[in-house]
């Protein structure tokens, strides 16, 4: 069987493989970060907060966040199966880790998806009151979201990267189009690189600048998930990687320099106090016209819907991973015989969404500072420990298996990205009011939900150990290559489950054996 995507008529419909170049995959985890969307409605707030200092702030996240990429990317070679980070967990620190690490993506991935139908709301809410006078109510536009959501994940994967691309362009071109009217007017007071001296970088609103920055990030590791439908994972994956957090650190660094260059060094802060909504549209009026704020207006609404798209397939192909592994039920592992898409897995998540999204709405929360805030942050934890695990993972996987890996890969900088990572994981929590403007009760209750759900999944993982040892034993377990009798590629196949589990140009390897060392460097 040839390395293509079509199936044999007897065999169940897999993932579109072979599909997703490097800058397919780039867009998706890009897209969920929704470059505009933080810098118009965040950066102005880590402003605030840390002074003319936070570019430097989004300079260290990125820099701390490609640290943990070397180690992340190194595994990636190694380790095949579809279940992205619950697999290198598993394999690092064990099965009930691993099966824990499962479900704090799953809460992870949906918390960071579905709070920001309520962003999408009010967003599309203010955009329309903004350009034309008229109120909408929040609900209907949330309910339609889901709705445009659905159909852009039950399509075909490459189907969701055009989109993705096109709408990437757009908000990152309104923002470049805002620096060039900065740089060429030479800002309002002529330009300055003060925002990277030490003595406006090491201040006390660093630490609050450093936890947005870091939440601002947020989406970049998914590029993993994507290894069945990529075009040579071996490579197209680290390189994906490595360009997503390159592009968002520098991205939005420069950004904030020059939206501080807009106003002067000593007038942003208190621009920003007055009115953090507002700054960014002043600033892109000033220094190029009111028709540039409009369309900014309109593509953050674009932005919005983007970070869904590519949430919602982030999602969608964890659920189909771990049905797969007999987990979850059986049922959301189906793949659309045509669109190549696991839509049963995709409109469980839209149900899902839309009984979330119903419920604040029927207690009357408000769509932004609860729908939002209090969903979203839950899942923003999550994924930050999810990464901590992932980087020790790397550094114990690598003590245990043969390997021609260096020590700066497998161990230098993934010990270096967990402490960080640790440091940045307390730095968040420490300042989740910032995030969520809440009373100290519902953050204790926010706070709480990833460690909950850290101890239901090692219960978890002790039940399935005693009721299903079948499901335990083969939980995460490598793509085996089955062998072909016409020589072609041979098809990969999945322990225990289907072809599709794995893309056609993962390496042969026998049952019971341990994954060989990748020579891809």
């Amino acid at each position: 069987m040839s390395s293509s995507s079509s199936t044999a008529p007897d065999e169940p419909p897999g993932l579109r493989t072979g599909t997703l170049s490097t800058a397919d995959i780039s867009f998706f985890v890009v897209s969920a970060a929704a470059p505009l969307t933080v810098m118009a409605g965040v950066a102005p707030i880590a402003l605030v907060l840390g002074g003319i200092g936070a570019p430097a702030g989004y300079l260290l996240a990125g820099i701390t966040l490609a640290i943990f990429a070397v180690g992340f990317t190194a595994m990636s070679r190694h380790v095949r199966s579809a279940g992205a980070f619950y697999a290198y967990i598993t394999r690092g620190l064990g099965k009930p880790l691993g099966i824990a690490a499962a479900l704090i993506a799953m809460v992870g991935y949906n918390g960071m998806e579905i709070g920001v139908y309520g962003l999408l709301g009010s967003a599309t809410a203010d955009t329309t009151h903004a350009l034309v006078g008229t109120d909408l109510p929040w609900l209907p536009i949330a309910l339609a979201g889901l709705l445009v959501i659905w159909y852009g994940g039950y399509r075909s994967i490459d189907f969701g990267a055009k989109v993705l691309g096109v709408l990437l362009v757009a908000e990152t071109g309104i923002l470049v189009l805002l620096a060039g009217g900065v740089l060429l007017d030479g800002g309002a007071d002529g330009l300055s690189l003060s925002s990277f001296a030490p003595g406006n970088v090491l201040v006390p609103g660093t630490a609050a600048v450093l936890a947005f920055a870091f939440s601002a990030f947020t989406g970049f590791e998914s590029t993993v998930i994507y290894r069945r439908e990529a075009r040579d994972p071996a490579r197209t994956i680290p390189r994906a990687t490595y360009i997503a957090v390159g592009f968002l650190g520098l991205f939005y660094a420069f950004v904030v320099w020059t939206v501080i260059q807009a106003f002067g060094d000593d007038k942003v802060v208190e621009a920003a106090a007055a009115d953090t909504g507002g700054l960014f549209f002043a600033a892109i009026t000033t220094y190029v016209g009111s028709w540039a704020a409009d369309l900014m207006h309109v593509f953050i609404v674009t932005s919005i819907i983007a970070s869904l798209l590519a949430f919602h397939n982030a999602i969608n192909r964890y659920a189909l991973a771990l049905a797969e592994e007999g987990v979850l039920p059986a049922a959301l592992g189906r793949i659309h015989p045509r669109h190549r898409s696991p839509y049963v897995a995709g409109l469980a998540q839209t149900v899902l969404g839309a009984v979330v999204v119903l419920g604040f709405a029927a207690a009357g929360a408000d769509p932004y500072t609860q729908l939002l805030l209090w969903v979203n942050t839950p899942g923003m934890l999550g994924l930050m420990a999810l990464m901590l695990l992932a980087a020790l993972a790397v550094v114990r996987y690598f003590r245990r298996v043969p390997h021609r890996e260096g020590a700066l890969r497998t161990l230098v900088a993934p010990v270096t990205a967990a402490v960080l990572l640790a440091v940045a994981l307390w730095l968040v929590t420490s300042k989740v009011a910032l995030f969520t403007g809440a009373s100290p009760t519902v953050n204790t209750v926010l706070v709480s939900v990833v460690p909950a759900v850290l101890v239901l999944g090692l219960l978890l993982a002790a039940r399935l150990r005693r009721t299903r040892p079948e499901v335990y034993a083969n939980f995460a377990a490598e793509p085996v290559a089955a062998p072909t009798p016409s020589g072609d590629t041979p098809c990969p196949t999945s322990v225990p489950t289907s072809s599709s589990s794995t893309p056609a140009s993962a390496p042969p390897s026998s049952p019971g054996t341990r994954p060989s060392p990748s020579t891809a460097d």
